[in-house]
């Protein structure tokens, strides 16, 4: 049992330092010394990868990459309960009338993870970046509308966990941090900038279960002198609107939601 966990802790290992690298891929000294492996150890984990498809060789470049088979494992895992499929059309329907990029969010233990976006015409900064970008719960739109609408219990774990490493980012304390939480909470979305991404702003509407659970959130990402105040409740309305069609084509019965929200593995660290 000890050996197969040590196999699995070592393919992990190899398969985020692949990740994190390059996008031409790594060779396979490079991945050896990644993952702290003898270069034997490291080329028997790959050619088993490889064998599965999870992991990609080149052999004219000598470079290894993620494989396909761990892209499509990946997207059937970020498609929760078919959510991303159900927020798929929106997404691209307010992108196409709103000029924005939009963003779909799912809770990870203390961070929220992009698991869908839709591109708008202007280029954008944000936290999670691209698909499969992840942010502490509390820093962002997304993050903080989903963050807000968790039970007490929940958000107050959430909170104790994060607000050490928020202080690193910026001026977070605790009492401002809740305020915000609670204004939030009162008018169902989060919206403006926290200033820590210059010139970039952002609206964030979660979406709720029939018990006002936060199964995710969608958010706008956009400039700071396109988010006026009196634009913001135009987008905000527009976002409610379209996260209540949402919620009721997700099964309420499906624990899938607050399993992977609520009790997947915490973040290290």
């Amino acid at each position: 049992m000890a050996e197969a966990h040590g196999s699995l802790h070592r393919a992990i290992a190899v398969l985020r330092s692949l990740g994190a690298g390059e996008d031409a891929g790594l060779r396979l000294t490079e991945l050896a010394a990644a993952v702290d492996l003898p270069r034997p150890t490291a080329h028997r984990l790959l050619k088993s990868l490889v064998s599965e498809g999870i992991v990609a060789f080149d052999a004219r470049t000598k470079r290894y990459s993620l494989g396909l088979e761990l892209f499509l494992l990946g997207a059937r895992a970020g498609n929760v309960a078919g959510l991303r499929d159900i927020c798929r059309p929106t997404l691209l329907r307010l992108t196409g009338t709103l000029g924005e990029t939009l963003f779909l969010l799912v809770r990870n233990g203390y961070e929220a993870v992009c698991i869908d976006r839709s591109a708008g015409p202007l280029p954008i900064r944000s936290f999670t970046g691209d698909i499969g970008g992840k942010v502490m719960l509390g820093v962002g739109q997304g993050s903080t509308a989903i963050l807000a609408f968790l039970p007490p219990d929940e958000q107050d774990e959430v909170i104790r966990r994060n607000l050490p490493r928020m202080q690193e980012m910026g001026d977070f304390d605790e009492a401002s941090l809740r305020g915000k939480l609670a204004d939030v909470r009162q008018r169902g979305y989060c919206y403006r900038w926290d200033g820590l991404i210059p010139g970039m702003a952002g609206l964030g509407v979660p979406i709720l279960d029939r018990r006002g659970y936060p199964l995710a959130s969608i958010s706008i990402g956009t400039t700071t002198d396109r988010l006026t105040e009196e634009r913001s409740i135009e987008l905000a309305k527009i976002l409610q609107g379209e996260v209540r069609g949402i919620a009721e084509r997700v099964n309420p019965f499906d624990p899938t939601l607050r399993r992977a929200s609520a009790a997947m593995e915490m973040p290290r660290g």
